[in-house]
């Protein structure tokens, strides 16, 4: 049934939906219970009983010869579905007021209730003929896509367009161009002009993100939801733009579009630890921390501070680092955080007890972790114990290879102490 066609009818028949007496009535009672059977037709429709309140209303009608009434009878009929009974008034009074657009509007709606397709699409042609108003060329383009001429909705589309350039009639257009007629390119163009010259609303630029997700074009995708991001920075077509520049692997320009709008700080800070750029994750991870509270971030923050200094032996630089870190471990015993904690302290002869001690904390959550291995045989090596030391060297070298610059530079140095004891 043609519910949709009606409810269009009806958004433009405002003269429809209210009781709008003329000046005249308005400040002269017809009869005098005339107010009396406004209320109980007033009642009756917002008690959804259609049927009582369009009785009401022709009362109204048949007293006061006021068409305001008769139109509030009519719009009562149609919500009660009384089809047959909306197309014998309508008819009957356009034989006396044919040129009355809004009983015309009322009778198409019913005619293609009914499904009398034919006669609503005569009726409707006469009504855009007298009118040329948006609503009326729409029903009739409705109708043409009903009976799937889509060539002749076009045209009553267009037409209803070129009045107000609606968004919503656009949208209809397109995908009658793109879906039904296949003309693809028009269809975005369409879109596109419109977009340039009334700017990128939502409804009009979700329909062109999805015209080209449709054709794979992901450029095409990335400039729409850049300007939709642009005009209402909308979270939601934030992240889908982080989806394609991840998908295009293209993180310069991902980074730059995190750092401009801050809608992802957690990957921003993974850009910059993937770009070894550890100033500015530190900075982030401090900031991240401040916002969260979560320590994960205030060791993260301070191991980059450490990672990004010129001069790892800065004394300044390494005891606020150390602080932090401790600080990150009392408030949550992290691996990662008191092994890191532990080899700063060992490497730079800070504490060498105290920071096997951490070593050994992360050994206990992590036993299998070689490069927790490496920290305390490192502790083992500056307490001159060489022989433990290069025990668990040889542990790490057969877990990591010989590739491992790192773990070579320890192991030339421990078997050099075991040489330097055996001597």
């Amino acid at each position: 049934m043609f519910k949709s066609l009606f409810f269009i009818a009806m958004l433009f028949m405002s003269g429809c939906m209210q009781i709008q007496p003329d000046s005249q009535i308005s400040n002269i009672k017809t009869f005098d219970r005339e107010d009396e059977f406004i209320m109980y037709g007033l009642d009756a429709e917002v008690r959804h009983n259609y049927g009582g309140a369009a009785q009401y209303f022709n009362i109204l009608y048949t007293k006061t010869n006021n068409m305001e009434y008769r139109y509030r009878t009519i719009n009562m009929l149609m919500k009660n579905e009384n089809y047959d009974q909306v197309i014998t008034i309508t008819s009957e009074q356009l034989l006396r007021n044919d040129d009355d657009a809004k009983l015309m509007r009322f009778k198409v709606a019913a005619l293609l209730e009914v499904e009398k397709i034919e006669k609503a699409k005569s009726l409707a042609l006469e009504l855009v003929a007298m009118t040329k108003e948006e609503g009326d060329y729409l029903i009739l383009s409705q109708i043409y896509q009903k009976q799937e001429n889509f060539e002749m909705s076009m045209k009553y589309l267009e037409s209803a367009y070129a009045i107000n350039y609606g968004e919503n009639i656009l949208d209809t257009l397109a995908v009658t161009l793109y879906v039904n007629l296949g003309r693809k390119d028009e269809a975005i163009s369409y879109l596109e002009t419109h977009n340039r010259l009334h700017g990128c609303s939502e409804i009009v630029c979700n329909r062109l993100a999805g015209f080209y997700s449709n054709q794979n074009n992901i450029e095409g995708m990335l400039s729409i939801y850049m300007r939709m991001y642009a005009e209402n920075q909308n979270v939601h077509v934030g992240e889908a733009i982080v989806n394609i520049y991840n998908y295009q692997q293209d993180f310069p320009k991902l980074t730059v579009f995190l750092e401009e709008n801050k809608i992802n700080s957690e990957l921003l800070l993974r850009l910059y630890v993937n770009a070894k750029n550890y100033k500015k994750a530190a900075l982030l991870a401090k900031e991240i921390y401040q916002e969260s509270g979560e320590s994960y971030f205030l060791g993260q923050s301070a191991i980059f501070s450490y990672e990004s200094s010129e001069n790892k032996n800065d004394t300044a630089m390494l005891n606020k680092v150390i602080k932090e870190l401790k600080n990150a471990v009392l408030q949550n015993e992290d691996a990662l955080f008191l092994n890191y904690l532990g080899y700063l302290m060992i490497d730079h002869n800070l504490d060498i007890e105290e920071g096997m001690e951490y070593v050994n904390r992360a050994l206990d959550i992590s036993p299998d972790s070689v490069f927790y291995l490496d920290s305390l045989a490192w502790g083992y090596y500056k307490q001159k114990r060489c022989k433990e030391a290069y025990k668990l060297m040889k542990q790490v070298e057969e877990s990591l290879g010989q590739d491992d610059e790192e773990v070579q530079d320890h192991m030339r140095a421990i078997e050099k102490c075991l040489k330097e004891k055996d001597r």
